[in-house]
């Protein structure tokens, strides 16, 4: 992870007084900021994200479990690489936000209920076939149905009355309460949920669900 402060001046023409400064605390080189190395950006803007005036930025390259002392609110956001899914507290609680490489400018982009951020995680990696299979009842019982696709309206494919419980078998997949992708959003790994609630639903509402495929 990398700590970095923006202005309005550009990185480089700041770098070699950020090099300087970190010698000067005596900072081993491992610990010497990079330009680079970072996988995710988060921006907040001291002002209005319209006038990018004063803004400050935090790099991060894996799972942060608490953004906090760095600042706990996000106006735009930068991913170079890989999958995250950003969560609105810390210890990795609240609304929950798929991102994949790309920029948003604000958080509306990212489906965002506010500008409140917490804790970013990194999607492992998983290459080859997706299954997941979805129960009409809590503890896996019911009707059931396995999906190896993305799905835009589970009710026609799955006309009952919610999605209690959940048995992912391969691949990562992202559950959108509403059709279309969209609504609240919640990131499932391979395992079993039993219930709605360890997805971290208060509902067992599931319109849509989506493979995270484009790593």
């Amino acid at each position: 992870m990398v700590l970095k402060i923006k202005s309005d001046h550009t990185l480089s023409s700041l770098w070699p007084s950020v090099k300087f400064a970190a010698r000067a605390l005596g900072l081993p080189p491992r610990f010497l900021p990079s330009l680079s190395c970072g996988a995710f950006v988060l921006r907040q803007y001291n002002r209005s994200p319209s006038t990018k005036i004063g803004g400050r930025s935090y790099d991060c390259s894996s799972d942060c479990a608490d953004l906090n002392p760095y600042f706990s609110r996000c106006n735009s956001l930068r991913v170079h690489n890989g999958c995250w899914i950003l969560y609105e507290h810390p210890n990795y609680k609240g609304h929950q936000y798929y991102l994949r490489k790309g920029e948003y400018p604000d958080y509306q982009t990212w489906m965002g209920y506010n500008d409140s951020i917490g804790s970013p995680r990194m999607i492992p990696e998983l290459r080859g076939c997706f299954r997941i299979r979805l129960y009409e009842r809590g503890d896996f019982g019911g009707q059931t149905m396995d999906f190896t696709d993305d799905c835009p309206n589970v009710y026609d494919r799955f006309p009952f009355n919610g999605i209690h419980s959940s048995n992912v078998q391969d691949g990562n997949w992202i559950f959108y309460e509403e059709p279309n992708y969209k609504g609240r959003q919640y990131y499932l790994r391979p395992g079993k949920y039993k219930g709605y609630s360890d997805w971290g639903a208060s509902s067992p509402r599931i319109g849509s669900i989506r493979r995270v495929d484009d790593i």
